[in-house]
């Protein structure tokens, strides 16, 4: 039997790196990589086109994607996975503001509808209570998913989001770090206040995952599986994991974080209803750990 290429886009993880120089291969298909910088720039081809057999995407992505009846499949492979309270950043020149002090405030970021946003709005509704409608969410990109209805303020389009945050026009930003002493994280110690809440939750939330085309899937599951046990080779060849471990494989040890960012992504009107992690699968996917 001939080899299957595969067209694939992963970023440029340490634990990938391996397989992405062809170091580990696989005996019966070979993975042809194309490269987007930044990865994400890769997400809207892949739910709009299937442009790819196998790419990196980000959770919330993903789950919007399923639920406009996209054809994807799930892996529980994680590319790449963090603690988001340093994504969150306000202007002190302009008065000091905290979590609980957004509502009323306006708030840019990238799109209402990346993975880093969703968490830290669940964070913040959910361990700050504060009422993310009374927020007024200024946006600079579509949503991947075209299909979904964005009633955000868009940003004029020739602004970036931490200039106008600078600028005074912005009070605080979101999915964002930056170097510059004139900004602040609105989370006043964000390592420390992302370790309680992971003693709390036991979660690492999880940003970025990777998806196969359902055509692929149905029609060589034991490739999908075998481009999964490829990717968990190289990540078992590296250092021991980090405690706790931010880039989880397997159904079992990811299975906290997703049924957390369902359930964040339903409480923001991202997704219609709550999916229960076995349905982010298909019957080859559900059963990798």
């Amino acid at each position: 039997m001939d080899r299957v290429k595969l067209k694939a886009v992963l970023g440029n993880h340490s634990h990938v790196q391996a397989v992405k120089s062809g170091e580990l291969r696989s005996e019966f298909f070979d993975l042809n990589f194309i490269e987007y910088t930044p990865t994400n720039a890769a997400f809207k081809p892949m739910v709009r086109e299937q442009a790819f057999d196998v790419c990196e995407m980000a959770i919330v992505t993903y789950l919007m994607a399923k639920a406009h009846g996209k054809p994807l499949v799930l892996l529980p492979a994680t590319m790449l996975g963090r603690f988001q309270h340093s994504y969150a950043l306000y202007n002190p020149a302009r008065g000091s503001l905290g979590p609980s002090g957004l509502e009323g405030k306006r708030v840019g970021i990238r799109s209402f509808t990346t993975t880093t946003g969703a968490w830290i709005r669940g964070i913040l509704a959910n361990d700050y209570g504060v009422n993310l409608d009374k927020i007024r969410w200024v946006t600079f990109e579509d949503p991947h998913v075209a299909e979904y209805v964005d009633s955000t303020e868009r940003a004029p389009k020739d602004k970036k989001v931490l200039q106008m945050l600078l600028d005074g026009e912005l009070d605080a930003v979101l999915g964002e770090t930056t170097e510059n002493p004139e900004l602040k994280p609105l989370f006043p110690d964000p390592a420390a206040e992302a370790a309680k809440w992971y003693a709390r939750r036991g979660v690492v939330p999880v940003n970025h995952l990777v998806v196969v085309t359902e055509q692929l899937a149905r029609s060589r599951p034991d490739v999908v599986a075998g481009v999964y046990d490829l990717l968990k080779r190289n990540k078992e060849q590296m250092e021991p994991a980090a405690s706790p471990d931010l880039v989880p494989f397997g159904v079992e040890a990811n299975g906290k974080s997703l049924e957390l960012i369902v359930d964040y992504a339903f409480q923001q009107a991202l997704i219609p209803r709550r999916y229960a992690v076995e349905e982010l699968f298909d019957e080859t996917t559900r059963g990798l750990n």
